[in-house]
């Protein structure tokens, strides 16, 4: 299997974030998940790990505001020339309600605009980051064009929670959906997102559109992150009306409850009939995340892979979360496992 990875997700590396109660805690999406994940590929005998390539902006472009983007690119340079104290990380204390507000045009003020919480934290390497990111999951989207059945972009930052014109939860491109409207364009796409969390983001880009089907299974937002979507009544609008379904779950779910929505959710792809399928895979389903309240085993982690897998469709498996780092590498190569 073709695993995509660029060492530039070292330039990204927050001193801290802030979490409920404006607790300030070291950063947990750090460099030290890939290389936990990185030395567990290395210990198997099918993971090919590959450099992605330069897709320029474009790609990027077609799924997030260009003003957006554009922001991630000039940020950090415009956040030096300020009179801030701390110019350790940029980060604003004010965040724009989505009715529609005016677009500011001070950087703390754009930051807010474009910013949705304290954990999506910007330093000197971060759009760089993000952008090599991104061209892991167009890496791997084109190697299962090119006629490989399955490919893994070892993305970081993770992107599932970045929307059209926002970054939130770690996230600042949107890798899966850049790489599932890359591959709408070869035919329609399915999208599922086993992360923990919500996939908000993703929610939001595909939400008026028939030709990608986007699927979350994860805890529900009226007691998790990130709040504010991933209902079951949230299903799309215009022509996307029916073609995104939330499964939003009790805290507790272990492996049963959650095989039988996962067992709904690939009803709803086969019913849907795509040409590609894209998957977002966060490993804080795992019983002993620290971010997480599901309690998925190592185990029931396999056999989610392996009913994903049993789809027999042409995939591309995009990491998002996963935060108890020693069980980290483990656990992915228990998901992957099942593609070979």
């Amino acid at each position: 299997m073709n695993v995509y990875y660029s060492e530039a997700h070292r330039k990204h590396e927050p001193p801290f974030e802030v979490f409920d109660g404006g607790l300030r805690t070291p950063y947990m999406e750090n460099p030290d998940r890939m290389d936990r994940i990185l030395n567990a590929l290395r210990q198997t005998d099918w993971a090919n790990i590959r450099e992605p390539k330069d897709f320029g902006l474009e790609p990027i472009y077609a799924v997030h505001d260009k003003d957006y983007v554009d922001f991630l690119a000039s940020c950090w340079t415009e956040w030096l020339a300020t009179e801030a104290k701390d110019k350790s990380t940029l980060l604003p204390a004010t965040f724009a309600l989505r009715r529609h507000p005016q677009r500011p045009t001070s950087l703390l003020g754009r930051a807010g605009y474009y910013i949705m919480d304290l954990s999506a934290c910007i330093v000197e390497g971060t759009y760089q980051a993000a952008l090599a990111s991104a061209y892991c999951a167009l890496s791997a989207a084109e190697t299962v064009v090119q006629g490989e059945q399955t490919a893994f972009a070892l993305c970081r930052p993770p992107g599932h929670h970045a929307g059209k014109d926002y970054a939130g939860g770690y996230c600042f491109i949107n890798n899966a959906s850049v790489a599932a409207n890359w591959l709408s364009a070869k035919g329609k796409v399915a999208l599922l997102d086993v992360d923990y969390h919500c996939g908000n983001g993703t929610q939001d880009i595909f939400y008026e559109r028939d030709d990608v089907l986007t699927i979350s299974i994860h805890a529900d937002p009226n007691f998790e992150y990130p709040h504010y979507a991933g209902y079951a009544g949230e299903t799309g609008a215009g022509a996307g009306l029916g073609f995104h379904k939330n499964f939003p779950l009790e805290k507790g779910t272990d492996d049963t409850r959650y095989l039988s929505a996962l067992e709904e959710a690939l009803y709803l792809i086969r019913k849907f009939e795509p040409a590609y399928l894209v998957v977002s895979a966060g490993m804080d389903i795992y019983a002993d995340d620290p971010l997480g309240t599901i309690k998925v085993t190592t185990e029931g982690i396999g056999e989610i892979g392996k009913r994903i897998s049993a789809l027999d469709l042409p995939t591309i498996i995009v990491m998002e979360g996963g935060y108890n780092n020693d069980a980290l590498g483990r656990n992915i190569v228990n998901f992957l496992g099942e593609f070979e």
